[in-house]
């Protein structure tokens, strides 16, 4: 989801993400917070015809608490799988898991709002970050990524601009600060373990694009996070299952699945 889009929404306890409003977009019948309604309204409102029939330019997919899930959010997620391909390989980057990470998106930013726990990243830790980022995209070594000019080049043939990639990268960095606050205690990447990665992974990457890698020691902050990521993975994996059992998340197009973790409370099935 796009961090403004996720910004500008009311996120709400679960216990009070009762839906106030049934509203028809795209065939669905969705339940509404006033915040999501606005988003969707603007949506169906840029169609509408001079004889006042909207014409619908997006439709829901998914609400998670209250908080509206829509396809272009879904493009937008595969477009940014090219920004990620060691972390997001071909093979995963369906319409269906990136739905699932939407939604688990969604739940993390949910919490963080809730407990208070969004860290600042500054300009300058952002840029620092993209810099490593442009010099570990395997694609970016024909592009020449570290010149802005192909970065730039890079993002437009991917169907991205600079601001989506520094806004996601930004809410990224915050992400990855909670989850390492909450879930990294106990867990240590050796520099064996960053070795092993760039040998096997990141090696095989660059080759397939007959392209010089960078040297172990300028990626390996990009290695570590990587590796951290997957292994907090399973604890993160609980934990989210647990938000969507305590939760509302309905998902409302057969394409990403049925999964409807709601209770009577909370409006019923969709």
């Amino acid at each position: 989801m796009r961090a403004n889009q996720l910004a500008s929404h009311g996120f709400f306890h679960p216990a009070a993400a009762m839906m106030a409003a049934w509203l028809w977009v795209g065939g669905f019948a969705t339940g509404q917070t006033p915040a999501s309604a606005q988003k969707q309204d603007s949506a169906v409102a840029a169609g509408t015809s001079q004889s006042s029939q909207p014409m619908v330019l997006d439709r829901v997919i998914a609400i998670v608490n209250g908080d509206v899930l829509l396809e272009s959010d879904v493009q937008e997620e595969l477009a940014m799988a090219a920004i990620q391909p060691i972390s997001i390989s071909q093979a995963q980057n369906t319409r269906r898991r990136a739905g699932e990470r939407l939604v688990n998106r969604a739940l993390i930013l949910q919490q963080m709002k809730e407990q208070q726990s969004i860290t600042p990243v500054t300009d300058q830790e952002l840029q620092k970050s993209l810099d490593e980022l442009r010099r570990t995209i395997p694609a970016c070594a024909r592009y020449k990524c570290p010149t802005q000019q192909g970065w730039h080049t890079f993002l437009k043939d991917n169907g991205l601009t600079e601001q989506q990639v520094e806004d996601r990268w930004r809410q990224r960095l915050q992400i990855l600060h909670f989850i390492d606050v909450r879930f990294r205690a106990g867990i240590r990447i050796s520099k064996a373990d960053i070795q092993s990665y760039y040998d096997t992974t990141l090696m095989s990457a660059f080759r397939k694009e007959n392209a010089k890698p960078p040297t172990v020691e300028a990626i390996t902050p990009r290695i570590e996070e990587i590796l951290l990521q997957q292994r907090v993975n399973v604890l993160l994996r609980d934990w989210l299952k647990s938000l969507r059992d305590q939760g509302s998340v309905q998902i409302l197009d057969a394409a990403y699945g049925v999964e409807t973790n709601d209770d009577d409370d909370n409006g019923g099935s969709e």
